[in-house]
């Protein structure tokens, strides 16, 4: 299946096809409505078996376009000009019943063609004006004189009738174009804000492929001075033990560990030769990998107290344990946990399809000059920062099929919410 918010064009054609299938109601409509008008108020001798076959294919048309659109598939440009083509035949048809060039409503051709011109390119626009001319120009040759009352009456009835068909067309054409026409505009300005996030998407997703390969080259360099690193800190807790001199011990056990996680997170990277062996995971059940990575996480943040929230009842509930989604939750939790060293909340509920996360810190809040860019730019409020964290999140999920917010808090701190599909089928 086509998927249409990667096809903006195809999705403004669908949305336009509905809106011409309610525009073909209101006309069937009012055709009926002027028929019954001029038969039994200006009492004309209209040809009314003949009409009524023209109005009743043209019903069956739509019928047929109804149900049309409750297929999914994209409607394409050629689809929705053959639609207009029909309404094109539909107003030939009861135009040469009713007088051919001769009858007030002729300008109705305008609309097709208007409607073409907003919404196609050139080339259905020059076509559609090329069948609408040959069918207005047969129609001063070939049609079926307009009968009026009475004879000696007939040129101020016609001048008469004509005088109404102007009106009446005027007031039609401007409420239909106001309504239909300034629709079918909204329907293009939505398509070009599709186009302009999937650009803004392209860009993001380049950032962060020119991030990774940055990312694998500062891993190669920085893999000898972190073994370097491990090999002196493993020296220096053989030679201090904690006998002889306790906090140093455990401040070199605290440098060794966070060199370990150094190491592991590099250990990552440095396999980017194949990313997908590197970072992919398979379905794991959901309250293990959510209690796993957290415990993780506070192995490297002992002093951080964790308030945790895990909704009941997870049996059968699986999420992709990709590796990018564990770092990309750890480097919210370090954000929160640098924001609100005291304490952090991590809270997760859950329905049949959708997980949804939130991790609530109690610090300063959003700060103003990144509340409007996170996520789609490098930027930082620390001293020391390089403003990757949250960039690379955010990537990170959005990659998996999730999305992340910011909020500010009532009381002070932030509220990240994360929400990430859930596997479909049962845990295994």
């Amino acid at each position: 299946m086509t998927d249409t918010k990667a096809r903006p064009s195809f999705a403004t054609e669908s949305r336009n096809l509905r809106d011409l299938f309610l525009l073909r109601n209101i006309g069937i409509v009012g055709q009926l409505a002027i028929i019954a008008f001029a038969h039994t108020q200006l009492g004309l001798e209209l040809p009314l078996l003949p009409l009524a076959a023209v109005i009743a294919v043209l019903g069956l048309w739509n019928l047929l376009t109804w149900l049309r659109l409750q297929n999914p598939r994209p409607v394409s440009q050629l689809e929705f000009f053959v639609q207009v083509v029909a309404d094109v035949a539909a107003l030939t048809g009861l135009l040469y019943f009713t007088g051919g060039a001769t009858n007030p409503f002729a300008w109705v051709y305008l609309m097709p063609l208007m409607i073409l011109t907003i919404n196609l390119p050139r080339c259905y626009a020059w076509s559609m004006a090329a069948i609408a001319i040959a069918a207005y120009s047969s129609l001063m040759a070939w049609y079926v004189p307009l009968p009026l009352p009475g004879t000696h009456m007939q040129h101020d009835s016609g001048f008469s009738l004509h005088i109404f068909g102007m009106w009446f067309g005027f007031v039609l054409s401007a409420v239909l174009m106001v309504h239909f026409v300034s629709h079918m505009a909204r329907n293009l300005r939505e398509r070009d804000r599709q186009l302009a996030a999937a650009r803004e998407k392209s860009l993001r997703d380049e950032r962060l492929i020119a991030l990774g390969t940055l990312a694998a080259g500062a891993a190669h360099e920085l893999g000898t001075p972190l073994g370097t690193m491990a090999i002196l800190t493993k020296e220096l807790l053989n030679d201090y033990p904690s006998e002889i001199d306790p906090e140093l011990h455990d401040q070199l056990e605290i440098l060794h560990g966070q060199n370990q996680r150094c190491k592991d997170a590099l250990s990552v990277i440095s396999a980017s030769s194949g990313i997908t062996q590197a970072v992919a995971g398979g379905p794991q059940e959901l309250v293990t990998f959510l209690t796993d990575l957290v415990m993780q996480w506070q192995s490297h943040r002992p002093d951080v107290a964790v308030e945790l929230d895990i909704m009941d009842g997870a049996r059968g509930k699986r999420i992709l344990a990709d590796e990018t989604l564990r770092q990309a939750i750890t480097s919210i939790l370090d954000n929160a946990a640098d924001a609100s060293p005291d304490i952090v909340t991590f809270q997760a509920r859950w329905d049949s399809c959708e997980l949804l996360l939130r991790i609530l810190d109690r610090g300063e809040g959003l700060h103003p000059a990144i509340s409007d860019t996170i996520g789609d730019a490098q930027v930082s409020t620390k001293e020391h920062g390089l403003g990757l964290g949250l960039f690379l999140a955010h990537g990170a999920i959005q990659r998996l099929g999730g999305e992340v917010q910011l909020f500010d808090r009532s009381g002070g701190g932030v509220c990240t919410e994360i929400r990430l599909p859930l596997c479909t089928g049962q845990a295994t």
